[in-house]
C-alpha cells in the first residue's frame, strides 16, 4: 500500500465514526446531486469513495430494486460506519481502490462520486479507470455539498489556481480520461460537475 492509502485511511478512519454527525444536513443536497445524474430504474451505479454511504439511499431509490448499486471505499472504518447507518441494505459495499476496481470493463451505466477528487493519488488516472468501468454514453458526477470556495473557508485556506477541481483544469483531465464535462456548477451550496463516458 502506498504512503497515500496509508494517509487516506489514516485521516478518514479517525473521522469515520462522527462523519455523519459532523455534517448532518447534507442529505437534501447528496439527493439533488444524484437527481441531476439521471438514473432510470434498472441502471448499475458506483458510488467511488463511498464512506459512510451517504449517496447510496438516494442511488438506490433512482435505480429501484432491479437496479444495482455498489459502493467502494479504501477505509474499512469508513464501510463499518456505513453497515452500522443500515446503509448496506442500499448497495454492495466493497473494500477497494478505486485505482483499480475490482469491476468488469464497461459493466456500469454511471458513476458518483462525493468529494472524490481531491483525494485521488493520481487523478487523470484514476478517472481512466472510473471509465474503464462505465459504458459509452454513461455518466460521471463528481459532487462536493458545498463549493471551492466556502471548503477553503472552512479549511482556513485560499483557492489556488491548480485546484483540479476548477473548471479550466477539471475539463481537459476529464476530455483526457475519456469523459466529456456536459455541465460545472461551483456555488456556495454545491459543488456539481457532470460527464458523458465517450465511445
Amino acid at each position: 500500500m502506498s504512503d497515500n492509502h496509508t494517509h487516506v485511511q489514516e485521516f478518514f478512519g479517525a473521522r469515520a465514526a462522527g462523519w455523519d454527525s459532523k455534517f448532518p444536513d447534507d442529505g437534501p443536497a447528496y439527493a439533488s446531486a444524484v437527481a441531476d445524474l439521471g438514473l432510470r430504474s434498472g441502471d448499475r451505479v458506483l458510488d467511488a469513495g463511498c464512506g459512510t454511504g451517504r449517496a447510496l439511499p438516494p442511488l438506490r431509490a433512482a435505480v429501484g430494486p432491479s437496479g444495482v448499486v455498489v459502493g467502494v471505499d479504501l477505509t474499512p472504518a469508513m464501510l463499518e460506519a456505513a453497515v452500522q447507518a443500515g446503509r448496506d441494505h442500499d448497495g454492495h459495499l466493497l473494500l477497494a481502490d478505486v485505482a483499480a476496481l475490482p469491476l468488469r470493463t464497461e459493466s456500469l451505466d454511471a458513476v458518483f462520486g462525493a468529494g472524490l477528487i481531491s483525494h485521488l493519488h493520481r487523478p487523470a488516472e484514476n478517472l481512466r479507470e472510473l471509465a474503464r468501468v462505465v459504458r459509452p454514453g454513461g455518466t460521471l458526477a463528481l459532487f462536493h455539498p458545498i463549493g471551492r470556495a466556502a471548503l477553503a473557508a472552512r479549511q482556513g485556506r485560499q483557492i489556488t489556481p491548480d485546484d483540479l477541481r476548477a473548471e479550466d483544469n477539471l475539463r481537459p483531465m476529464l476530455a483526457g480520461s475519456g469523459w466529456r464535462m456536459t455541465s460545472y456548477v461551483d456555488e456556495d451550496a454545491r459543488f456539481l460537475a457532470l460527464a458523458v463516458r465517450e465511445g
